[in-house]
Order: structure tokens, then sequence, then C-alpha cells
């Protein structure tokens, strides 16, 4: 998988984690221009190679990635099971779970938090991303759509 990283950007790997190479791999793929694209040939591209060595459930991941306006959150797995992933709707909603932190009254408006788990229960906070979905969270304005690898990377 390594070979398949744009030569321009291999330099910049600084590890060999999983993690690392999906992003150096969406990266490769388009991930400045159209993060949902490129997220699912990165992902196909995984599935493709994993399978063809026999690895039955090639991808778990939740993933998030940003250009500092929109935040694109991806869940997804190969088996069809990931972890949980939400995004908050509303820093004024955090804001009162966390009274007594007073980093959050620094935040703008349009801050949102992406988490694998609800932090406190406080109806209409949290949004779930569906399984196998991504969701472009951008101030006020979410949307969510189906997730789907695109094979031959």
């Amino acid at each position: 998988m390594v070979l398949a990283v744009d030569s321009t950007l291999y330099p910049a790997i600084e590890g060999s984690t999983d993690t690392e190479m999906l992003f150096f791999l969406a990266l490769t793929f388009g991930l400045a221009d159209d993060p949902p694209a490129a997220v699912a040939r990165a992902v196909g591209f995984v599935e493709d190679a994993g399978r063809r060595r026999g690895v039955e459930y090639p991808v778990h991941m939740t993933v998030a990635t940003t250009d500092g306006k929109s935040i694109w959150v991806f869940r997804y797995s190969s088996e069809k099971s990931t972890s949980s992933l939400y995004y908050s709707s509303d820093v004024s909603q955090v804001r009162r779970l966390y009274p007594e932190l007073d980093a959050l009254e620094q935040l703008g408006a349009d801050t949102r938090f992406i988490v694998s788990e609800p932090l406190r229960d406080l109806p209409g906070v949290w949004h779930e991303v569906p399984e196998g979905s991504w969701a472009l969270v951008r101030g006020g304005h979410q949307e969510i759509h189906p997730f789907v690898p695109v094979g031959g990377g």
C-alpha cells in the first residue's frame, strides 16, 4: 500500500500506522479537493488489497478530516459493525454540559465536537453518524450521506 502513495507525499510519512497510511492514501486520491470521494477510494483500495490477501474484514474505522471550516466524518467497517461516532450540534449546548469549563466560553459559535461516545446525556446535543455513513459538519449545517468504498484505487 505504501507504494500507492503519491511519491511527492512519501517523504512526509513519519510512521507505519494504519491510520497514517489511510490518510496518505486519501491525500493521494484527492483529499484536499473532495474528501468523501478520496476517502471512498482509499478505503476501497485497502479493502481490495486486504481481500486479495485473505483478510475478510480489512477496514474498521471512524475518521475525521477538516479544511478549517468544514469537518467530514466517516463511520465504516467491512463487517458493518463500526465503533460509534457522534458530532455536536451547538457549542452552547456543550457549554451547558460543562459550565465549570471556562475554556468553552472562548470557542466560537460554530464550534462542533466530534466524539466516539456522547459526553453526558443531554437531549439534542449529540447526533450519531449512522453505520456506513459520512457526515459534513459546517457551522450550523450538517448533512449525512451513505459511505460506499470505491474499489480499484
